[in-house]
């Protein structure tokens, strides 16, 4: 009869990890994370070219490519978002958010977003998203307000910012770890705030000319219910864990890349 009991105990208390494995692995699905990681590996590839053809002058040949198609591995990527997620998100928070975004609702919603970012690559596309959001600005429109207030809700801007500077921080050390420049971590962060103002200017254009082309077909109501879930403890959780596990995606690409650039430099000679 122990034996038995002990047995039982022993499947419960495995049990649980396994359970809450799975409800992530919902909720991973239901974000398509792998979805995003995919559109974000092609801007990562048509910002490598254009690394290439900058800093390399178009000579970064096989040995760039594979190193490109190495750093942009789409499993790690996902890998790091989901250990994010997985350290930042209580059981509760998983399955609030996991309600939502299963939802048809949070379903649409994801799907927009995806679309919109997948569109915004193409540069006329971008440049007609920023143009009508700067129309629509001033307005008073009940999606620009909702939209504002989801940038706020999400600290958007801040958060967007603060990532592409780390990022850049960590371009810097991979170059100067390869030996392709000489610099100091002071000089380094003096450099990296130098850019802030211009970084500032360029996240507050694209992301609320993406947000207003993501959103823009959806029912207000939607929108509202979207900020709304925003503003749960449920939804605060799964925005910083996003942010978190992104962020660590971004800066181990860009230290990647700056390694990348150096040694390619040094066997091109250039």
């Amino acid at each position: 009869m122990l034996r038995v009991l002990g047995l039982s105990l022993a499947l419960v208390l495995t049990s649980a990890p396994l359970h809450a494995d799975a409800r992530l692995s919902v909720l991973f699905d239901s974000l398509r994370i792998s979805e995003v990681v995919q559109i974000m590996r092609a801007e990562g590839l048509n910002y490598a070219e254009d690394l290439n053809q900058d800093l390399l002058a178009g000579q970064g040949g096989a040995f760039w490519e594979a190193q490109v198609e190495g750093i942009y591995d789409p499993q790690r990527m996902q890998e790091t978002v989901r250990s994010a997620l997985e350290s930042g998100l209580a059981d509760e928070e998983i399955a609030a958010a996991r309600a939502f975004f299963a939802s048809d609702r949070g379903a649409r919603i994801v799907s927009l977003e995806n679309a919109a970012r997948l569109a915004m690559q193409d540069d006329s596309v971008e440049e007609n998203a920023r143009a009508r959001f700067a129309e629509k600005a001033e307005s008073g429109e009940g999606h620009v307000l909702l939209i504002r207030a989801f940038v706020a809700a999400n600290d958007l801007m801040e958060r967007n910012v603060s990532g592409a500077m780390s990022a850049n921080l960590q371009f810097y050390q991979g170059l100067v770890d390869g030996r392709m420049m000489e610099m100091s971590q002071a000089d380094i962060a003096q450099d990296v705030w130098a850019q802030e103002p211009e970084i500032r200017a360029e996240t507050e254009g694209w992301l609320f000319a993406y947000l207003h082309l993501a959103y823009g077909p959806l029912p207000v109501d939607d929108l509202e219910t979207y900020l709304a879930f925003s503003r749960t403890d449920a939804g605060k959780a799964l925005n910083a864990a996003l942010f978190d596990g992104y962020e660590a995606m971004y800066r181990d690409i860009s230290y990647a890349l700056g390694r990348a650039v150096a040694l390619s430099a040094q066997g091109n000679d250039i």
